[in-house]
């Protein structure tokens, strides 16, 4: 038995790495994401290394095309990201080595990590939810990840604003309306002028990002009834937002419906940092 491969394909870096049946990593490299062509060049002499690899799950940044019917189907779709609006990613790596690939978004890999080894592994629908630079979700139903026609944007789902905020908005299409426009770690930097890990934690900054991460949660909880809503990225490894998301999911959810007990219902995600690359992984190996 051969290799699985994984590419953890984030806009601001790449993680590739090799593992064997039993996820034991057998090499790992990063390195900064530069235009498609220079990235994938990188990609594809780190996987050069290895002759024997079965399949690779590639985890990207997006929007992507992930409707293998479609004409663009393994492209990156429009982005601000400097040669990559319309790289035709899996094409790349088709046309390297002709083996399985399961292509998704990079949340839909970590998200798929936390329902198989972490926090919803005891489950059978979540939503995962990664706030850092920018937002995005990865959705489980029925045991089956959510796609149509294309892939869940539950990032920019639009939010009333918090009574206190008057901060005009980070994301280029939405600007305050928008959940990443309002809670991302560039807005939280933006509207305070300083960056999230200096912020106090009695600061109203994380009384605002929670009322936003809740009000989110809640929209969440009224369409798809999820059994867990996990939390990942790195403006959630502040521990003082738990108590106060859930606080404000209450307040907001007003007992209009029952669900599970909040501490066990918005968690953090437990395979941490290693969730993307675990999520490659396991996808790769749905294909062998």
């Amino acid at each position: 038995m051969g290799l699985l491969g994984a590419i953890e394909a984030g806009g601001t870096k790449f993680v590739v790495a090799v593992a064997d049946h039993d996820y034991n990593i057998v090499d790992r490299e990063s390195f900064p994401t530069l235009d498609g062509e220079k990235t994938l060049d990188s990609v594809i002499a780190f996987f050069d290394k290895f002759d024997n690899i079965d399949a690779i799950g590639i985890a990207a940044f997006g929007p992507i095309d992930i409707v293998e019917s479609s004409s663009t189907y393994g492209r990156v779709l429009a982005t601000p990201k400097h040669g990559w609006s319309g790289y035709d990613f899996l094409g790349r790596m088709k046309a390297w080595r002709d083996i399985p690939y399961y292509w998704t978004t990079d949340v839909n890999g970590a998200g798929w990590a936390e329902f198989v080894t972490g926090a919803a592994k005891d489950v059978d629908s979540m939503v995962y939810l990664t706030v850092g630079t920018g937002i995005g979700a990865g959705i489980v139903s029925q045991g089956k990840m959510v796609q149509g026609f294309g892939h869940p944007e539950a990032g920019h789902i639009f939010l009333q604003k918090h009574p206190q905020d008057t901060y005009k908005g980070h994301c280029p299409f939405h600007a305050d309306k928008c959940l990443e426009g309002l809670a991302a770690g560039p807005a939280i930097e933006e509207r305070w002028g300083i960056s999230a890990k200096e912020l106090p934690d009695d600061h109203l900054a994380w009384k605002i990002e929670a009322y936003y991460l809740a009000q989110a949660a809640l929209d969440y909880t009224m369409i798809l009834r999820p059994e867990k809503i996990i939390f990942g990225g790195g403006v959630p490894h502040r521990e003082i937002l738990f108590p106060l998301i859930r606080e404000s999911f209450a307040e907001q959810m007003s007992d209009y419906l029952a669900v599970p007990d909040l501490d066990e219902y918005i968690v953090p995600v437990a395979n941490g940092d290693n969730a993307g690359i675990l999520g490659c992984f396991y996808l790769a190996k749905s294909l062998v």
